[in-house]
Order: structure tokens, then sequence, then C-alpha cells
């Protein structure tokens, strides 16, 4: 179905051309019938009509000029709406172009940003991993040099446990500790190892002491059988037949050493049962105090390296006071010469001291001799020849400094 447009100038004057189309068809169609009824007002009608025809053509004229205009002015509101549309858009499209570059330009800097970021996150996690694996290498290095320390030392458990359970090689492991010890505490020629006695039995270490108290032998002993049985008790019957082998093993210990090791005028009244285990003498303390009075009455002390090493530094002090008694005689003599020495010193002191006032004497006598020959020098530079006299004093007098004698 066609719509008309009202608004369109064009169909506007067409509608108008019709309508006056109509008019004027209804206008002849009614001068017709009238023409019957009279022909003067038909002639004057017909005049009237063509003067309302010219009317209306010069209307549509005038219609069809203003329509003319109006459709020109429509044409060139429409062309300048366009122009000012297009301009529009075309304002509107380079902002958006503009702000579509912006927004690019602002996500590529942002992802430039964030790469940068990711790689500097990146790198500085892969430093952080490198460190952290070269760190866990270096303690995985120290944990396998620990295992191999621990491996070793296993081994040297292993191998002591084999040297202590043969009572020979244990006898020697408690010879060499205390060897050790009284090594670092005393003078090499204060003690003997492996010392034969007259009663030819050898003593571990024989300690050179003054008389009194005179020499005193050190004998290591290593009860470890009594003392693991002892640990390893598990019931009240166990542990009470383990004391009982604990105390037999010590108290055999103690009788040896005071048969054996203390003899009368040649070595001191008593000996020193050497423990090379700490844990063997705290056990002995605290638990079997009664063996330990017993070694007092037996004139056998017992030591362990802490407490050896405290008997020894005493001993240490003994000798050294001892080898001080032994010198002080040639300390006299030694200060008989000095005092004699400083005595020729002063002795000679006082004749340097005697030389060098008959020097002084001397060069005071020179100084004297040289500032009367300068005197008399000066006197023969001012003499003058010509002021001599006959009654004048002799030069050669005012020279020698003899005048006349009255």
């Amino acid at each position: 179905m066609t719509q008309i447009d009202l608004n369109d100038p064009l169909t506007l004057a067409a509608l108008i051309g019709g309508a006056a189309f109509l008019v004027l068809l209804v206008l002849i169609i009614a001068a017709i019938r009238a023409a019957s009824r009279a022909s003067e007002p038909v002639i004057w009608q017909m005049n009237q009509l063509g003067r309302t025809v010219e009317g209306l053509a010069k209307g549509q004229e005038q219609l069809s000029g203003g329509l003319s205009t109006v459709s020109n002015a429509q044409n060139q509101g429409q062309t300048q709406m366009l122009h000012m549309l297009e301009t529009r858009m075309a304002h509107v499209q380079k902002e958006m172009n503009d702000r579509l570059h912006a927004n690019a330009m602002s996500q590529a800097r942002a992802l430039s940003e964030m790469q940068e970021k990711m790689n500097e996150q990146l790198q500085g996690g892969s430093e952080k991993t490198t460190k952290s694996l070269t760190e866990l290498q270096q303690r995985l290095q120290v944990i396998d040099k620990a295992q191999e320390n621990i491996t070793k030392l296993s081994g040297d458990v292993l191998s002591l446990q084999d040297i202590l359970s043969n009572k020979q090689t244990r006898g020697a492991f408690g010879e060499i500790q205390l060897n050790d010890i009284v090594g670092k505490a005393l003078p090499s020629d204060s003690y003997s190892v492996q010392a034969t006695l007259s009663n030819g039995k050898r003593a571990d270490c024989l300690i050179h002491l003054p008389n009194p108290p005179g020499p005193i032998v050190i004998d290591a002993k290593f009860p470890l059988e009594a003392y693991e049985a002892l640990r390893g008790a598990q019931t009240a019957d166990h542990k009470a037949r383990a004391q009982t082998l604990f105390r037999q093993a010590v108290r055999a210990h103690i009788k040896a050493i005071s048969e054996r090791y203390i003899i009368e005028g040649e070595t001191a009244d008593g000996a020193l049962m050497f423990l090379p285990s700490e844990a063997v003498y705290a056990e002995l303390h605290a638990n079997f105090p009664e063996i330990v009075r017993e070694g007092f009455s037996a004139r056998v002390w017992i030591v362990s390296p802490t407490t050896c090493m405290a008997t020894l530094n005493t001993m240490r002090a003994i000798l050294k006071d001892a080898r001080m008694r032994e010198q002080a005689g040639a300390i006299r003599k030694t200060l008989s010469m000095l005092h004699r020495d400083v005595e020729l010193v002063v002795e000679r002191v006082g004749k340097l001291d005697t030389h060098f006032n008959q020097a002084r004497k001397d060069l005071d006598g020179i100084g004297t001799a040289a500032e009367r020959a300068g005197k008399r020098a000066a006197k023969l530079d001012n003499f003058d020849f010509e002021e001599v006299g006959s009654d004048a004093d002799s030069p050669l007098e005012s020279l020698t400094g003899d005048g006349p004698k009255t």
C-alpha cells in the first residue's frame, strides 16, 4: 500500500493542482447546466470562470515557484545537514580513532611493562632457584662429608670396640692415654715410661718426685667387662651380680698396685691407679664409695683423665720448687760473682771519672791560653809604628805584658 507524505512539497503541489482541477470541472459542469437557463449569465460566468482559471493558473505558477523554492530550500537544508552530519561523523570517527589509538598504545605499554615485570620476576625466580640449588648442593656436600665422617667415626668406634674387647689392647689403650696426659703436664726428664723397679715389676709410668714423697707410680687399669655387665643388667639379680663382679675387679686392681708398686725406701708411700674412662670413675665414686675408701686405706688413689691432669699439675709445681732448691747454691754463687762484677764496674767508673776531671782541667787551661793568645794577637793587629816615641812605653813590653819595673 502506497503512503502519501503531506510534508513533501511536490506531493502537496500535486494535491492542490488536483483540487483546482476538480473545482474547475465542477464549475464547467455547473455552467453547462445553467446555460439552459440563461445565456447572458453564462457568458458572464464564463468570463468570470476564465478570470478565475487565469487566477488559478497564476496561483498555480506561484505555487509551483513556491514549491520549487521550498524544494530548493529543502534540498539545500538536506545538503547542509548531510554536510554537517558528514563533518560530525568525520570528527566523531577521528575522535574514536584517536581514542582507539590511545587505548591501543596504553594497552601496548601496559603489556610491555607487564612483560618486563614478568621477565624480571622470572629472572629473579631463576636466580633464586639457582641460588637455592647451589646452597642445596653445598649442604648436600656438607651432609655427604658429615656422612663420611660418621662412617669413619663408626669404623673408629668399631675399631675402639675391637681394641677394648681384648685385655692386652685395652691395657695398651690406657697406657697410651696415660702417656699422653703425662707428656702434656710434665717435662720429659721428670718421668719414665715402663720403668722397672727393684722387685722386677714394670710400672706404666714413674714420676721422679723429690724426697719426700719420692718417686710415685701411676698404673693404668680398665675394668671394662665388669662395668659393661653392670650397665647392661636388666633385673635386680643381674645387677647385684654385676656389682659384685665390679667390686671384685676394682679391689683386685687396688691390691695388685699396692703390692707391686709401693716399695719402702724406693718409691713414695702411695701410688695412683689411672682409670681411662670418666664414666667408670663416676660410677665408682657415685655407687661404690666403700671401694674408694679401701683404696685410700691401701694408699692407692684412683684418678680419671681429668683428675689425673690436676694431680700432675700439682706434681709439676713440686718438681719446680725442688729444682729451685737444688739450684739455690748455684744461684747464690752467681749472685756473688755478679756482686764482684758490679764492684769492678764501680771502681773503673771512678777511675774514668778521675781521667775526665783531669781532661776537663787540661781543657780549661787550653782555653785560658788560647784566650790570652787571642788578646795578644789583637794588640799586634792594632799596633801603630808612627806613634812610637822615645818616651813611649816599649811595645814589646806591652805585648809581653811586662811593664817597667818600679
